[in-house]
């Protein structure tokens, strides 16, 4: 299972991403979770202490790593190096594990307003494909609102992209903007998760207004996972509600996907 998981900050994609790594791992299967979001916080939602997580250095922080892979140093602008670097073995060599997943922590590319091909995006890019296409291991990866790091091939080994998604106009909008980049990179599955809710009205908000992307699931507000960041643990720890929703969202996937 290959998924990928984006949303307007703060929709709580990255609770959805910790809580389906952990009941994956909790069945006993491999669990490859990457961090592609520069506001990184999957870490600490797992269950990494804060110590552990100020001791991630991030893939795109590792210079020397970037220049021995790239022929490159990091930052170089309009410099030669490999488009297509050696990066099989950096999720094994350079993840950190804990309850059963490994964590690979992507970080961010400092770039101008024009973008930026440089080493850095060009190695954490053709990292994620390898990633989606290669591995034989459940990959959950938490992005940020778009879809920078993929690119066409990505699609053939992704199995779902889905969109975290609150009841709220901004939050929808977002959803749309997301959906016509998967589109235009030929991911097909691409599917909605309603965090936040309060009420039926707030699902049938949700399905109204995003009726062209198929709702897999909701999960409800939930004052734990409000305290489990307060408490600086994982919400699959305080259990309840928020795991048996997920649970759902899941069962509902993997249905999708035989289907298709």
């Amino acid at each position: 299972m290959k998924i990928a998981i984006s949303g307007k900050g703060g929709v709580g994609k990255t609770t959805l991403a910790s809580v389906l790594s952990r009941i994956y791992a909790e069945e006993g299967r491999k669990v490859l979770a990457v961090d592609a979001d520069p506001d990184a916080n999957l870490a600490s939602s797992i269950g990494f202490g804060a110590e552990d997580v100020s001791a991630i250095t991030p893939i795109s922080q590792m210079k020397e790593l970037i220049e021995e892979r790239t022929g490159t140093r990091a930052g170089a602008m309009g410099a030669m190096f490999k488009i297509n670097p050696t990066v099989d073995d950096i999720p094994d060599n350079y993840s950190v594990e804990k309850n059963g997943i490994k964590l690979l922590m992507m970080g961010a590319v400092k770039k101008g307003g024009t973008g930026c091909y440089c080493p850095e995006n060009v190695l954490l890019k053709s990292l994620l494909t390898h990633m989606l296409v290669e591995r034989d291991e459940v990959v959950i990866v938490d992005m940020e609102a778009g879809i920078e790091h993929l690119g066409r091939g990505t699609a053939y080994g992704m199995d779902a992209f889905i969109v975290v998604v609150e009841p709220g106009q901004r939050s929808i909008q977002t959803a749309h903007n997301i959906k016509k980049l998967a589109s235009d990179i030929d991911i097909k599955n691409v599917f909605v998760v309603g965090n936040k809710i309060n009420s039926r009205q707030d699902e049938e908000f949700i399905k109204s207004n995003l009726d062209d992307i198929e709702v897999i699931g909701f999960i409800s507000y939930n004052p734990d996972v409000i305290n489990s960041d307060l408490e600086g643990v994982s919400p699959f720890d305080r259990g309840g509600g928020v795991v048996k929703e997920v649970k759902k969202i899941k069962q509902r996937l993997e249905e999708k996907l035989k289907t298709v």
